[in-house]
């Protein structure tokens, strides 16, 4: 006997999407993404001890880690790396935390990224790309002996 079709019930396994979750989720979001953009290291890491994942994405599909990297804070990029974020994450354009850190000119978060094993050809444009169009040898010559090392 069949009735009338019925909604699936909420289960654990299902997905919150940004028009479910409650106001006071999404400030503490925005607040996350803030404290990433600004470098405050100590602040952020308290959440992601607490459970925060430390790949969160906002809706640009930018993650914490990208947002530390772009704003040129190797602190809080090897703070995030250390608890499991994704150095190889790709944004909403595709774009990958040390492309733009090379973009933006900021070599300590490209070491950091670098010793963590960060792919230097994830995303478009890359970061070799970037480091060429921007005639950044001191970085192409890392980037080759990286390479190098690799090749081993």
């Amino acid at each position: 006997m069949s009735g009338p079709p019925v909604a699936p019930s909420s289960t654990a396994h299902s997905r919150p999407t940004v028009d479910s979750l409650p106001p006071e989720a999404l400030a503490l979001a925005g607040k996350l993404f803030d404290l990433a953009r600004a470098g405050s290291t100590p602040d952020l890491e308290t959440y992601v001890v607490a459970g925060i994942p430390a790949n969160l994405t906002n809706g640009a599909g930018d993650t914490l880690l990208m947002l530390a990297a772009y704003h040129g804070h190797a602190d809080t990029v090897g703070m995030l790396l250390r608890h499991g974020a994704d150095a190889d994450a790709l944004n909403g354009k595709g774009q990958s935390p040390i492309a733009g850190a090379v973009f933006k000119l900021h070599n300590d978060v490209v070491k950091t990224l670098l010793d963590a094993g960060a792919d230097l050809r994830a995303g478009q444009p890359n970061a070799l790309d970037c480091a060429k169009m921007f005639k950044r040898d001191d970085l192409l010559k890392l980037f080759e002996e990286r390479e190098a090392k690799e090749a081993k």
